[in-house]
């Protein structure tokens, strides 16, 4: 009976990941047929950094809704953040290192004053951060005069909008580009390999060989044909070792760590959590907290890649980070969920927004889209936990 329950979480399991990369591949396909310039070496180029702050978003959103809350204020705050940045940078004149510092820390304080009232007084947090939705939106305005500021430039302007091209040449493509990646997919591909052989030591359920080899071949395929093209272009975007580093380091730490195996905990069955002498408080009190700094982190780079900070930016962006998550393979109801599940999430949407842009797609109707994408991944979600037996 076990070894059928085992069996049947297995496949479920492996139905909500590979759907989310067969339908990512699908959107790919859809659209470079339907635009030849999709694909092009320049477009991809543009995704990366018209993206890339949704993405650092999505993964500290993916570990506050594995432990069961949700975070309704980083769209503000992040407008919060750039807009302190751009006043001692671009109005007082501080080094542009000073504004970094200071956008992670007001992220960080931000993230204190939200756990707070989530760990120690028992608010919770979607009420907690509506009100900080509102809280750092009206302080934006407060902090910028309701005026815009701009530019940042030099290497502000370059944490978002810089590239390593060149460094060690390539005939028509970035040689560094290329190595980077063909170093991040190999340490990928052993460190599956390891989870694999982990999962078989305690006789836990895997899939069948050939299809796992087939998903470590597809993956490093595809991820090795994306940095090519990357190369081809203006070579290794700053922002993506900014992001790569992230994705690597926040992995490690829901995977391997006390803390990361908490919060599963937490967001799977509270009451149990708290029976086994986890430390609930601290934990939910650490997610907050970390959602703040990374926001912070997501208010540089988008200050930067807009060259300024605008009392309106931010606008929605924490619906962009929440439906990443859970397009990404998230829970609704918590415990459940990968960094690198986010990420793909992140990426479809981020390919359909900029897919029906190249269409011409008006904005209200890529609304409209989105929402249906974001509608259908919950269902999915919903049908996945009926078949295994939830409730």
């Amino acid at each position: 009976m076990n070894s059928i329950m085992n069996l049947r979480e297995l496949m479920s399991r492996n139905l909500r990941q590979s759907g989310i990369l067969i339908a990512l591949l699908a959107i790919v396909a859809l659209f470079s047929v339907l635009n030849s310039n999709f694909l092009s070496p320049g477009n991809l180029t543009n995704i990366v950094l018209q993206y890339s702050y949704i993405l650092i978003l999505a993964i500290g959103m993916m570990i506050v809704i594995i432990g069961g809350h949700i975070d309704l204020s980083v769209g503000s705050l992040l407008a919060l953040t750039g807009a302190v940045s751009a006043v001692l940078v671009i109005k007082n004149g501080f080094p542009w290192w000073v504004g970094v510092l200071a956008a992670i820390g007001v992220g960080i304080l931000a993230g204190v004053w939200q756990g707070f009232w989530v760990a120690v007084v028992g608010i919770p947090a979607f009420i907690v951060t509506l009100g900080g939705m509102l809280l750092f939106r009206g302080l934006t305005y407060q902090v910028l005069s309701n005026v815009s500021l701009s530019p940042f430039g030099g290497p502000y302007y370059d944490i978002a909008n810089g590239f390593f091209n060149g460094v060690l040449g390539g005939n028509g493509f970035d040689l560094l580009t290329v190595i980077i990646f063909a170093i991040a997919v190999a340490g990928w591909i052993v460190m599956q390999w390891r989870e694999r052989l982990a999962a078989l030591r305690y006789e836990q359920p895997v899939a069948a060989t050939p299809l796992f080899v087939l998903k470590l071949v597809l993956v490093a395929v595809i991820v090795m044909a994306f940095a090519y093209q990357l190369s081809r272009s203006r070579g290794l975007p700053f922002v993506l070792i900014v992001l790569a580093v992230l994705i690597m380091t926040y992995s490690v730490v829901m995977q391997r760590t006390t803390f990361g195996r908490h919060v599963y905990a937490i967001g799977g069955n509270l009451s149990a959590a708290l029976l086994s002498g986890v430390k609930v408080k601290r934990d939910n009190f650490l997610i907050m907290v970390n959602m703040g700094l990374l926001t912070g982190v997501a208010g540089v780079v988008y200050s930067a890649r807009m060259n300024g900070a605008q009392p309106g930016a931010g606008n929605m962006f924490e619906l962009d980070a929440i439906a990443a998550c859970f397009i990404g393979g998230a829970a609704i109801t918590g415990g459940v969920g990968r960094i690198t599940g986010a990420m793909i999430g992140g990426l479809i949407m981020a390919i359909m927004s900029n897919g029906m842009q190249l269409m011409g797609v008006s904005t209200s109707m890529q609304q409209v889209v989105k929402g249906l994408v974001l509608l259908l991944a919950v269902a999915f979600d919903v049908y996945n936990k009926r078949r295994a037996g939830g409730k």
